[in-house]
This record gives structure tokens, C-alpha cells and sequence, in this order.
């Protein structure tokens, strides 16, 4: 399949056939998770300590501009990636419990409701685009699907730990080890031979609620069943750590995927 590369916004953003996105690596699902629990904390302390809707807003500005940088950097940056990616960590929780807690809508329904426009993301992405291949991002068209996809995914895991946690009782710690239980089944389909792609996009899923489970646990007083740190202090020691991740993946440079354009088909992602 010919790779379709647009002329308007390629040619201010996205250079086409520079790769937009990390290699997986182990250290990008540590990362990953990290970010995941961050988002979850953040939008929890900014919520409290602030008018909810200036907070909403202030997420929405943040992911807006994050993303702006990403697309401008024009080839993957491990800072501005990952920059991102915590961003739309923050709104992307925000965008959940604002269905819930604003409108009043159950996690059953907000969860289905994600899940139905995650699959939408999928469904147009790989019909304009053939591949939702990971190593086919290169052109500000797929990536804009691509972050599409992201902020569903974020939205939906929110929503799906929440699901967990609260309606059907089963608290963060529990939530927290039915996801790591879960996330297993992709990774070792992986190595079974399964779809590589829809291996990805599972783990990635499950790696919103797992990360915000644990976050949840930690930060949450203990009559919630959490540890009670805080959500103040679990975003402090979450941002550390990616920090520190994040220096070494841009000093290391071993995230960087090999190699420029998706013509060709990836045999190993077919």
C-alpha cells in the first residue's frame, strides 16, 4: 500500500517519513505505566486544590499545547513525546470524571462510551490509513490518529478503573492487581504469535486503569482504601522518576526507531 502524505499540515508539522513515535521497549512501558499514575494524581490534586473547571480548562490548555509541540518538533523527541503523553494523561482523566462527577453519567456507561469511540479511532484510522502499525506513524495525518487514539485510550481506562474500583467494589488494590492480571494475557499472546498491533493496543489500554489504580492506592486516605501519601507527594515521586527515565531514553536514544517511511510493509507488524 502507497503511503498517503498530505500537503497542508505535512508541510508545517509532521516531515513526512520521519517516524513520530517511540520503539516498545521495556523502558517504554515502564514509562508508560509511570505516566498513567501521574495523569490519574495530577488531575486528582489539580481538581482539589482548585476550582474543578478553571482545573478542567488549565488541563485542556496543557494537552493542547504539549501536543502542539509534539507535532512541531517534526520527528519523535523522547522529551516532547513524553510531554505529551503525560498531558494527555491529565485531560484525558479529566474528560472521564467530567462525565461522572459534572454530568452525572455511571463508569458503566462513560466506559462504553470510550470503548465506542476508541473503536471509531480504530475503524477510520485504518481505513483511511490501511495500518494502525505503530512504525507507520509518519505523517501529521497518522499521528493525529494516533493521539486520537491515545487520549481514548486514557479516557477509557479512566473510566474502566473507576468501573472497577467503585461499582463493582472492588477497591484500588484489588483493581490494581485484577489489571496487572489482565495485562499479562497481551504480552504473553505476543510471544504466542498473536497480532502484534492488537497485542499493543490491548496492553495500552490496560495500562491507563493498572497505572491509576496503583496511583489511586497510594495517594487516597486510608477510610478509601488507599495508603494515604497524598495525591500532592505520589505526583512528585511519579514526575521524578519519568524525569529521570525520560533523560536517559533522549541521552541513550534507544527508543529511536530505525529507519524513515511506512511503505514498505513492517513484516512484523502484519
Amino acid at each position: 500500500m502507497n503511503s498517503v502524505h498530505p500537503h497542508g499540515l505535512s508541510k508545517l508539522l509532521t516531515r513526512a517519513g520521519a517516524l513520530r513515535v517511540p520503539e516498545i521497549t521495556a523502558v517504554f512501558w515502564i514509562v508508560k505505566g509511570l505516566s498513567t499514575a501521574m495523569g490519574e494524581s495530577s488531575s486528582d490534586f489539580l481538581v482539589t486544590g482548585m476550582d474543578p473547571a478553571i482545573a478542567v480548562v488549565l488541563g485542556f490548555l496543557a494537552f493542547v499545547a504539549a501536543l502542539a509541540l509534539q507535532l512541531r518538533a517534526r520527528r519523535y523527541n523522547a522529551w516532547l513525546y513524553w510531554f505529551a503523553v503525560v498531558m494527555v494523561g491529565v485531560f484525558g482523566t479529566m474528560a472521564a470524571d467530567v462525565m461522572h462527577v459534572a454530568l452525572g453519567v455511571p463508569y458503566p456507561v462513560s466506559t462504553a462510551f470510550y470503548a465506542l469511540t476508541l473503536a471509531a479511532v480504530f475503524v477510520v484510522w485504518q481505513r483511511v490509513e490501511g495500518t494502525l502499525s505503530i512504525h507507520a506513524v509518519d505523517t501529521t495525518r497518522r499521528e493525529l490518529f494516533y493521539w486520537a487514539a491515545v487520549v481514548a485510550t486514557f479516557a477509557m481506562g479512566t473510566a474502566l478503573g473507576d468501573l472497577t474500583a467503585y461499582t463493582l467494589h472492588l477497591g484500588y488494590a484489588a483493581s490494581a492487581a485484577l489489571f496487572a492480571v489482565l495485562i499479562l494475557v497481551p504480552a504473553a499472546g505476543y510471544r504466542l504469535g498473536w497480532n502484534p498491533i492488537l497485542c499493543f493496543w490491548t496492553a495500552y489500554v490496560l495500562t491507563r486503569p493498572l497505572g491509576a489504580s496503583i496511583a489511586d492506592w497510594m495517594g487516597k486516605p486510608r477510610d478509601s482504601s488507599g495508603l494515604g501519601l497524598g495525591d500532592g507527594p505520589v505526583v512528585a515521586v511519579l514526575g521524578l522518576a519519568i524525569v529521570a527515565l525520560v533523560a536517559y531514553l533522549a541521552v541513550t536514544k534507544s527508543d529511536v526507531q530505525q529507519g524513515e517511511s511506512a511503505d514498505a510493509p513492517d513484516p512484523a507488524l502484519r
